[in-house]
């Protein structure tokens, strides 16, 4: 078979799964669940709350003695498992690794635990992508991604097994074998990828990116916040890449890793002073603009004609990257929002992937794991008066739990899995809303982590709240001006006095110093652990080392004329 006619098969092949299990979800899930308490039914977590093999494992016993958790409920299990207690606790195969939650939008790090199984589903998911996307944009399969996709160095728990970011367990798995699918054929090679020094990685990836840029056919990384860092790093570091282009060589004070070095050495086989000129031209085009010259960089670069779209996340927090992301593909470039994934479990795709952005519908793969969800109203006046500043918060009004074929359009639920290697009614923590169906299958829009941002005295902000009043006011107040919001942060004051009733004062807003978010991407990475691919700019801090950095770049503050006011 040829490689067009195989590529054609494995499309056809995928196109159908898709169809045949959204045409059958409830009878999916309803198999999915079965398998997985049948493997599992010994297991000490479910004999704790009376489902084992000597009553009946099923589905109604199931809803009615399990109960929904949070991660709290389960740590003590978790940390057990880590330090070393190999009995069959959560889940009856052997547990392979931890996969570490970014822990930046919503508190601390996680630990999931993960079975080697799992890589054959993650595997799965990520083999439907191009044929989806093949759909709309034909002939992928001709050419190359340009991804910048990062590993961070992993620790071990006291039981010796891996903890470490999921994109991390994938890249070094035996599954990331990049020759025969078109989604993983890069320009980065793998020994760039699995570089643990982001800065070599970075910079390797650029080199490589820069010198195939003709094979180049989409351009992309996980989050739209990865991204933009690595434009803004060639925009940095673009003369260092350029000059090593034209001499056909390898900065050593840049790239040390010999490793790293042997494998750039592949792309660097002699001196291209015809692309080094062309880079320097396009870098500096119009340098008395300074960053506005660098608008439509990707497709003056990456030439229009052949990349066709900007592959990366813009749903949820990360739409407040669009602007920049639209700035640096001059508006030309499509944004494709491919897949809905966390260290929980892999979720499901977008079968719609040119959509605008606040278009993007996921459609859960019933295969993945079984799927509920908790019925939420965010306009519920919420009752908890902690004012701790605390970011996070249970009380999301009322909630009804419902199967994946029983959700309604329109309305806002919160996802529970439960999952092959051993979550069970896990609430993630995302709210999504309805928005469609492919078949059977509900498909849904992301909305927000279901966490209060902000906590004073008894008014709760929740993170999409935030966006949309940070959105609303950058349009209003900056962009008259030509001024553009790159980042932020917010932060519940409580230790000064308040006005009117001793309860809410005045909005302060803190500008800082050009680059900040970076150094406090920097920390996260460096200092706490979190991996490029995963990190999310936290929408709240709390006092400790972020929140002093914060504090030591403030260029000026700015107190709201207004203070709030009630209705009666």
């Amino acid at each position: 078979m040829s490689d067009v006619a195989e590529t054609d098969h494995k499309n056809k092949t995928a196109l159908e799964f898709i169809e045949e299990v959204t045409s059958n979800a409830d009878d999916v899930q309803n198999e999915v669940l079965a398998e997985i308490l049948a493997r599992n039914s010994g297991v000490e977590y479910l004999r704790r709350y009376g489902l084992n093999r000597s009553n009946n494992v099923d589905k109604a016993s199931f809803k009615k003695l399990i109960p929904v958790v949070t991660y709290e409920d389960v740590k003590p299990d978790i940390d057990r498992i880590a330090s070393g207690d190999t009995s069959p606790i959560l889940c009856s195969q052997p547990i392979s690794e931890f996969l570490t939650s970014s822990g930046m939008s919503a508190g601390e790090r996680k630990l999931m635990p993960t079975i080697d199984e799992e890589l054959d589903r993650k595997s799965h998911l990520y083999s439907l992508i191009m044929p989806v996307i093949n759909q709309f944009l034909p002939n992928l399969q001709n050419g190359k991604g340009m991804y910048f996709l990062f590993v961070k160095s992993e620790s071990k728990t006291p039981s010796g097994l891996p903890a470490r970011p999921v994109l991390t367990g994938y890249y070094k798995s035996r599954y990331f074998a990049r020759a025969n699918d078109p989604y993983t054929n890069y320009t980065s090679p793998t020994e760039t990828i699995l570089c643990n020094d982001t800065h070599q990685s970075m910079y390797s990836q650029l080199l490589y990116g820069l010198v195939l840029r003709h094979k180049v056919l989409r351009i992309g990384a996980v989050f739209a916040s990865g991204f933009i860092r690595a434009i803004k790093f060639f925009e940095n570091n673009w003369p260092s890449l350029c000059k090593d282009i034209r001499n056909g060589t390898i900065d050593p004070r840049i790239v040390t890793d010999p490793v790293v070095r042997k494998a750039v050495s592949r792309v660097l086989v002699g001196s291209n002073p015809g692309l080094a000129d062309f880079l320097e031209r396009e870098c500096r085009r119009d340098d008395t603009l300074s960053s506005s010259s660098w608008r439509g960089i990707i497709p003056r670069v990456w030439i229009w004609s052949n990349c066709k779209y900007i592959d990366v996340i813009v749903t949820g927090a990360m739409s407040q990257y669009i602007p920049a992301i639209d700035h640096y593909g001059g508006g030309s470039l499509p944004l494709v929002c491919s897949m809905y994934a966390s260290s929980e479990c892999y979720f499901g795709l977008n079968l719609n992937p040119l959509c605008n952005p606040d278009e993007v519908l996921y459609t859960l793969v019933p295969t993945m794991a079984y799927f509920e969800f908790l019925s939420v109203d965010r306009f519920v006046e919420k009752t908890d008066h902690d004012d701790d500043g605390d970011c996070d918060d249970d009380n999301y009004g009322e909630i009804k739990l419902v199967d994946l074929v029983d959700v309604k359009l329109g309305q806002e639920y919160e996802l529970v899995v439960t999952t092959y290697a051993g979550l069970y009614r896990y609430r993630v923590g995302d709210v999504l809303r309805v928005g469609g169906f492919k078949n059977k299958a509900p498909q849904f829009t992301f909305v927000c982590r279901k966490n209060v941002v902000l906590s004073i005295d008894s008014d709760k902000t929740d993170e999409v709240e935030l966006q949309t009043a940070v959105t609303r006011a950058a349009v209003q107040h900056l962009a008259p001006f030509g001024a553009s919001l790159v980042e932020y942060t917010s932060y519940a004051e409580t230790s000064n006095g308040r006005v009117w009733d001793s309860s809410i004062g005045p909005l302060e807003i803190r500008v800082v110093e050009s680059g900040t978010f970076d150094v406090i991407m920097d920390h996260a990475v460096t200092e706490l652990g979190a991996s490029i691919n995963q990190y999310k700019t936290p929408r709240c801090v709390k006092r400790g080392p972020i929140f002093a950095l914060l504090n030591s770049r403030v260029v000026s503050s700015h107190f709201s004329p207004r203070l709030p006011k009630w209705a009666p």
